[in-house]
């Protein structure tokens, strides 16, 4: 290959449509990545025989470990295929780029890169550890098939500017309002979760004693209630506590929290715990009386039901023993 030209395109299928790619877009395409070795073509990567067999999906602009995959879609129509023969220098990070596809693709999560394991374990690929032994030019065969521009696709949370993302909190809360309100309990938690990520991430650039983080948690601890009391219909009693317990640390008397964690203490069956939540909430605000009164009825008669149930199961037992 030619030392002054990195990159020789080869096209091997014109393409249909020609659509502007820049920074933010975000392509669909399939590839495959093939070992220039003397004579030699070796096939190292294939997207469709990896992992879930999908096509791999690149927003650009967004320090991608492989910076000549950008470069390269730039180059290309939408139905286009097409080689790109490129200079070793240009592609020195491949292995890792191409480990990390695998990983996710075979759903790997025990597999980490640190120098030290290099040393000793390599990647966990022998034809990567192969590759970086011995480096050489790629080619990559790509397909182009789907171009996004910025604003026909939702973006991640991760391809926000850290200025924007404070702007989307208030706007997912009331996409998770609505959906509540509509009773599609899984998508609202969905939107709410991804509203306390945001303040969460926010929150790990302050300290917590400072007005900013504090100014977060303001925000954040109403969501988590509305996600709580997702949680709490879909029946996850502990993961109910747990997040309350939170809510109420800062908030010692936030009366929705008290509430919702008794009633996720009844679920999980800690009925002392819940009979005190709700005897708190009573104490707090007077007027939650008749609210509070009635769970401790229902957790009476639950507590009745439970001892007769015992009952009727040692009674049961007795009486197999004395037959038998």
């Amino acid at each position: 290959m030619n030392n002054t030209t990195p990159i020789i395109k080869n096209t091997i299928c014109a393409g249909r449509k020609y659509v502007p790619i820049v920074d933010g877009c975000r392509v669909h395409f399939n590839f495959q990545t093939w070992k220039l070795q003397g004579n030699q073509r070796i096939l190292l990567d294939d997207n469709r025989k990896m992992g879930k067999k999908t096509p791999m999906i690149l927003v650009l602009g967004h320090k991608f470990m492989l910076r000549v995959w950008e470069d390269i879609v730039k180059m290309m129509s939408v139905g286009e295929i097409a080689g790109f023969k490129v200079t070793q220098e240009l592609v020195f990070n491949y292995p890792f780029v191409s480990k990390k596809l695998r990983d996710n693709g075979n759903d790997v999560k025990d597999r980490h890169s640190c120098t030290m394991k290099l040393h000793t374990e390599g990647l966990g690929y022998h034809d990567l550890d192969e590759y970086m032994s011995n480096p050489c030019d790629l080619e990559f065969i790509i397909e182009m098939l789907k171009v996004e521009q910025p604003h026909e696709f939702e973006k991640e949370m991760w391809q926000y500017p850290t200025e924007e993302l404070l702007d989307l909190v208030p706007r997912l809360k009331e996409k998770g309002n609505k959906l509540y309100a509509q009773k599609l309990y899984d998508k609202a938690e969905k939107a709410y979760y991804e509203a306390i990520s945001i303040c969460e991430k926010l929150q790990n650039s302050e300290r917590k004693c400072d007005p900013e983080w504090i100014s977060l948690n303001q925000i954040k601890l109403p969501i988590l209630l509305n996600y709580v009391q997702c949680q709490l219909i879909k029946g996850e009693y502990y993961s109910v506590i747990v997040h309350c317990n939170t809510i109420l640390e800062h908030d010692k008397d936030n009366e929705k929290a008290l509430y919702r964690r008794g009633k996720a203490h009844i679920g999980a069956w800690n009925p002392s715990a819940a009979e005190e939540d709700f005897q708190r909430l009573k104490a707090i605000n007077p007027s939650l009386s008749a609210v509070a009164d009635k769970e401790l009825e229902n957790l009476k008669l639950l507590v009745k039901q439970k001892e007769e149930q015992e009952r009727n199961a040692l009674r049961k037992l007795f009486d197999n023993s004395k037959t038998s």
